[in-house]
Formats: C-alpha cells, structure tokens, sequence
C-alpha cells in the first residue's frame, strides 16, 4: 500500500498541475493503471503541498479538519477520484487527437464554477486566483480544476501527449514538440536498454 512518503517521491513531470494530478496512477501506455499513490485523503494532501497546490500551513489545517470530520473527508476524497477520472478521460482523448465527450467538459465546467466560488483575486505581478480563504476539505481540487481549464482555454492542445513507455500524460513544451517520454530517466532509458537488448540479440543470431 502506498503511503504519504510514496507520494513525495513521484516526479511531476506532467509541465502542468492537472496533468500531474492525472498521473498519480501508474501503469503501462495501453490498458488499466496498475499502482495509485493517491489511496487515502493524507496522501491527496501530502500530493498537494509536494505538487505546490498548498502551502504546508495549509496542508496542516487540512489535516486537523480531516480528523475533525471522518464523513466530510470520505466524500471529498471520493470527489478527488471522481475528479481524476474525468480529467483522465478528457486528457487522455487529447493526446489521442480526439475530443472528449461533452458530458465530462460539462463537469470540468461546473467544478471551475465552484472552484472559483471558493477562490479570491490576489495582486503579484498580475492579478490571480488563489485559494487562501478556502477551508473546506476539497481545497486541494481547487487549483487542479483550474489548471486544467487554463490548460485546455490557453494551452496548445496538440502538445498535450501521452508517454510512449507509461501511462503518463504531458504537456509537450519542447521548442520541436518532439518529446516522446515523461522523462529520459525514466521511460526514454528503459526504451533505450530495450532496444540496445533486442539489437544484441538480433546481432547474436
């Protein structure tokens, strides 16, 4: 079972925060994922402060409400579920050149609504929506559902692009959108062993 250190030791390669959320499942390219870090609510708070969806203040207040109201914290972690999968299924469609279904653009819709409900317009360099007056359990979706909107409104959607080695999604932002790996260390060297190995074995017979 996967536990809160798991979490801090996945690599956020996606190059935006919904498409990290998406890759907290493992697995190969095709099919089922095989692994999820994201098993209880202390591992979505635990991914939220390691991702920057929370600042570690927050992180602790999310926690000691969590332990405050067991039922409130079920339903927002099966939220937290119900919100990865749509945003798998809208992504994933994208990286594939075909777009997702009408019905899950409607959930991301009104999940932004609510998302914005709870944020705030702060001042930096420019004006930005933030989330520091949000209390409730479901703070950590909050910039997740953002992301993914800002990414699918102002983002360059054919460099959105599925791994060749995993499951993984990214967002390509190469100057050549030639990236086929979330990382070389990872998935782009073990493709290379692999083919080192088979043109070995060819070579040998």
């Amino acid at each position: 079972m996967e536990t809160v250190e798991d979490v801090t030791r996945m690599r956020l390669v996606g190059g935006n925060l919904a498409l990290d959320f998406v890759n907290t499942r493992t697995g190969p390219p095709e099919g089922s994922p095989d692994d999820d870090v994201l098993t209880g609510y202390p591992e979505l708070v635990a991914w939220g402060a390691y991702a920057g969806a929370l600042t570690e203040a927050e992180a602790a207040a999310l926690r000691r409400l969590s332990r405050d109201d067991p039922g409130g914290t079920r339903a927002a972690f099966a939220r937290s579920l119900r919100t990865r999968d749509y945003l798998d299924e809208i992504f994933r469609a994208l990286a594939a050149d075909r777009s997702p279904s009408t019905s899950v653009l409607a959930r991301l819709r009104d999940d932004e609504a609510d998302a914005l409900g709870h944020a705030r317009l702060d001042r930096g360099s420019t004006f930005g929506w933030t989330w520091r007056d949000d209390h409730t359990l479901a703070r950590p979706l909050r910039p997740v559902v953002h992301a993914a909107v800002q990414l699918l409104t102002t983002g360059t959607l054919n460099r959105i692009k599925g791994c060749g080695g995993c499951r993984f999604i990214f967002n390509d932002e190469s100057k050549n959108r030639s990236r086929r790996w979330c990382s070389m260390d990872d998935c782009g060297t073990a493709e290379k062993i692999r083919r080192y190995v088979a043109a070995r074995r060819t070579r040998a017979t």
